[in-house]
């Protein structure tokens, strides 16, 4: 859960986030370096006194042709591979459906026979002590950890976003069309998101709340409602 005065992003709770986190990390110190180097050589160059070899030298135009193109490289590399990764689906252990609507949320264990709900946002008037104001849903999510969820998402009406930050999965929920996304959690615990598409005048009141859980527990709650 992110805070006031949090500057980086939320701790991550699957591999694709902490992998997104670490490349994040990596492009941020390639952008450091190249701006400190720059910074270098502009001063270098405004209190040196410029000679033709500075001006016309054919060995630095090479240098700074190939430097740029082998920096795009050790960008690229990793950005492929974490692009791969979060479109890599392998036979997951729990299928969910997303279904977005104005303005709330529907799910569906389609391992189910009979487990589907509306998930709608608690009112602040009625939200209990201690909840998140505008991010506290009436029926969470559960899911169990550790496990490889697929989550397909659609939509009923308009265009929704169906996002959790620290999981880092934002999949379209397009209408007609279906997407689909997968995610791991590493461990136990309530997830926030919200939809982040402007679907209308109360986009911002259809968060997305997923509580992870060890297998045991996700069985008795999914016997409770199937039953």
């Amino acid at each position: 859960m992110a805070n006031h005065s949090q500057f980086g992003f939320q701790d991550a709770s699957s591999p694709i986030m902490e992998e997104l986190v670490e490349f994040h990390d990596h492009a941020l110190m390639v952008a450091l370096a190249i701006c400190s180097l720059v910074l270098y050589l502009l001063m270098l160059m405004l209190m040196e006194k410029l000679s033709s070899n500075t001006v016309d030298a054919q060995e630095v135009e090479l240098i700074w042709t190939i430097l740029p193109a082998i920096v795009l490289v050790l960008l690229a590399l990793p950005s492929l591979q974490i692009l791969y990764m979060m479109d890599e689906i392998d036979e997951p252990d729990l299928t969910l459906k997303a279904i977005g609507h104005q303005w709330y949320w529907t799910y569906e264990y389609t391992d189910f026979k009979d487990l589907s709900f509306d998930s709608y946002m608690i009112p602040t008037t009625e939200l209990p002590l201690g909840h998140f104001r505008l991010l506290e849903v009436d029926h969470r999510v559960v899911i169990p950890m550790e496990s490889p969820i697929r989550i397909i998402v659609t939509a009923d009406d308009v265009l929704h976003s169906w996002a959790i930050p620290t999981l880092g999965v934002k999949t379209d929920a397009i209408p007609g069309r279906l997407n689909q996304t997968s995610f791991i959690t590493t461990r136990p615990g309530i997830f926030y998101g919200q939809c982040s598409e402007i679907c209308g005048a109360n986009h911002s009141f259809m968060p997305i709340v997923i509580e992870s859980t060890p297998l045991n527990f996700f069985e008795a709650w999914s016997s409770s409602l199937s039953s």
